[in-house]
Parts: structure tokens; sequence; C-alpha cells
């Protein structure tokens, strides 16, 4: 298996086929605890101030992008 695929329930599954945020029928909604938590602790990582306004979407985009910029 590569990198990309994990073993589900019925075979290997391929972790980049996750839905993009812009399509999340919920993506409009205020960020959950956790996400806003996540993203308080990789943006002290990397030194920038965490926002606090942003929806799900926007969230879960901020959190992919300070994980690439703190090598999550």
């Amino acid at each position: 298996m590569s990198d990309q695929t994990t073993s589900g329930p019925t075979g290997p599954v391929d972790r980049t086929a996750e839905k993009d945020p812009d399509t999340w029928v919920t993506g409009d909604e205020p960020m959950t605890g956790p996400q806003q938590s996540y993203l308080q602790t990789l943006a002290r990582e990397a030194g920038e101030e965490a926002p606090s306004d942003l929806d799900k979407a926007e969230a879960s985009k901020k959190i992919e992008e300070l994980k690439d910029k703190t090598g999550r």
C-alpha cells in the first residue's frame, strides 16, 4: 500500500479523496472547538496569530496551510 492509501473495512481507502472544504454542506457554520484548538496550536508553532472568526471550511483550509508551514 502507498502512503496515500489505508486499509478500510472494504479494502484500501484513498486518503487523497477527501472532500474539498468548499463543497461541505456545513462548511459555512462556525469552526468547531477542536478545529479552533488545533488552529491555535499550529498558529503558535508557525509564529502567527490564530484567526478566531473562521467558518468550518475556512478553518480546515487554514489548518492545512499551517500544517504545511510547520511540517506537520
